[in-house]
């Protein structure tokens, strides 16, 4: 579904990614992790086309990624940036209803109503309650659920996510992770999520890369990569890791330095 090839991107004088590879499968919960300042929501930046890199290629569906018109790679892949929605002087449904507009003709009608796709993402989503507030009046939180509602009905084949659960407290971050992992059992989605908690990464994803540095320090199943050595290498923490005692993924407990 998504490949890329050796891919390097810089700013200024500095190296942000270096040679890095991508392969993402179709259906697949695909993570990216590492520490701060690795790369990763330059890689996703780069895998979305919001970036283009300085060298390497990314293809999508097997055709480069940058062969795509804007609209019609919009009805193919969205993407839920970190700082989730400004204060936009508009209502919760007027900035879900926004996702449609790869949908739209120029004269801004669709061939079919999408109410009730709108309707049915907003229940989902526990937004119907805040259909008519304004955006600037809503909390971080409320507001990361709205531009996920925005990106769901644009009814993509491709969810690409930077760290959907900032802003989040603990509820709200299973609850949006679950969002997103029934949407996609129940519509073929395949989904690419920059994350930061590596619990919720081992609990969601079936495929990790680890970033670090700019470079792969490793992909795999989770259990397969947050192990304790290379959680110490990357992270510069000696971890405990355990399996979980629902789903035996890989779980990391963080010792203090007075805890030996």
């Amino acid at each position: 579904m998504i490949e890329a090839k050796a891919l390097d991107f810089r700013i200024g004088g500095t190296d942000i990614l270096r040679g890095v590879d991508i392969c993402v499968s179709k259906g697949q919960f695909f993570g990216i992790i590492g520490p701060n300042g690795s790369g990763k929501s330059t890689l996703l930046k780069l895998l979305s086309g919001i970036e283009r890199p300085l060298a390497g290629t990314v293809e999508f569906a097997g055709r480069d990624l940058n062969a795509y018109p804007r609209k019609e790679l919009a009805r193919l892949l969205a993407v839920l940036q970190q700082d989730a929605l400004p204060p936009l002087g508009y209502t919760v449904r007027e900035v879900v209803e926004m996702g449609r507009y790869p949908y739209q003709s120029w004269l801004g009608g669709e061939k079919e109503d999408p109410a009730q796709l709108i309707d049915k993402v907003m229940e989902q989503l526990d937004l119907k309650r805040l259909s008519s507030r304004q955006v600037a009046e809503l909390s971080g939180g409320e507001r990361q659920r709205a531009a996920l509602a925005k990106t769901l009905v644009q009814e993509p084949g491709v969810l690409m996510l930077d760290e959907p659960t900032t802003f989040l407290d603990i509820g709200f971050q299973l609850q949006m992770m679950d969002y997103v992992r029934e949407w996609r059992r129940d519509n073929g989605l395949t989904v690419v999520a920059v994350l930061h908690d590596l619990n919720l990464a081992a609990q969601y994803c079936d495929r990790l890369l680890v970033l670090h540095g700019g470079r792969v320090a490793a992909v795999g199943a989770p259990a397969a990569v947050l192990v304790p050595e290379l959680v110490e290498e990357v992270y510069g923490t000696k971890p405990i890791v355990l399996p979980h005692p629902d789903n035996g993924v890989p779980q990391i407990l963080l010792r203090g330095r007075l805890d030996g």
